[in-house]
């Protein structure tokens, strides 16, 4: 069975998001959110970045952040999830240590 993938345009991701155009520009600009071919003329995205975009304008308007901040939060937002995934697996692999010892 084929798998369908939707995508969005600019224009489209700016209507689903309310996010002025010369704004999602920017946003790309600071990586908060990347097409799915960056180096074509027209951009393209998945459901991944609108997601994304809806959670960094969540958190602008929520902390009154600039793109900047909101660029600078997601990152440490991811950084800490890694951090959690990486503690629970060295949870588990002490534990398992512990209990053949």
């Amino acid at each position: 069975m084929a798998e369908i993938e939707i995508t969005y345009t600019l224009t489209e991701l700016c209507q689903s998001t309310g996010i002025m155009q010369d704004e999602l520009v920017e946003v790309v600009g600071l990586g908060v959110i990347v097409p799915l071919e960056p180096t074509d003329r027209v951009w393209i995205f998945d459901a991944d970045a609108l997601n994304c975009l809806k959670r960094a304008r969540r958190l602008q308007n929520e902390l009154d952040l600039d793109w900047s901040g909101v660029a600078m939060t997601l990152t440490l937002l991811e950084k800490i999830e890694q951090l959690k995934k990486e503690n629970d697996q060295l949870r588990r692999q002490l534990d398992r240590f512990v209990q053949t010892s």
